[in-house]
């Protein structure tokens, strides 16, 4: 119990081991996170692995999503990010903020924003 408390506090902090896209819609890989992944993105996630020929990871942050992504982009060597856009109105951006408006100022790495389809 004290092992799976500690590891919690970790992850909190530093963000979840990666776990490879293949293991992310286990049941005890989701439990364990806590987390309900969207069935259509992965989806999405898988096809274009296929496709590709390529291996996908997942991290997993909790938090202020602005600053942890930021984190992240630090601690991950990426060429590049993709992050989308719900498009809020004027008023909601205001008082909520733009977290792609905020990561595309704040990291190193080229952002592309792709905005909401509606």
């Amino acid at each position: 119990m004290h092992y799976e408390e500690g590891e919690m506090q970790l992850w909190e902090t530093v963000g979840s081991p990666l776990i490879l896209l293949s293991e992310f819609s286990e049941a005890a890989v989701m439990k364990k996170y806590a987390v309900k992944p969207d069935a259509e993105t992965l989806d999405i996630a898988n096809t274009a692995a296929r496709k590709k020929s390529i291996t996908v990871v997942m991290k997993i942050y909790w938090g202020d999503p602005r600053e942890k992504i930021c984190e992240a982009v630090e601690h991950i060597p990426l060429s590049s990010l993709v992050i989308g856009n719900r498009g809020l109105g004027g008023l909601k951006r205001m008082i909520m903020g733009s977290v792609s408006n905020h990561v595309v100022n704040n990291v190193a790495c080229p952002v592309t924003v792709v905005k909401a389809h509606h």
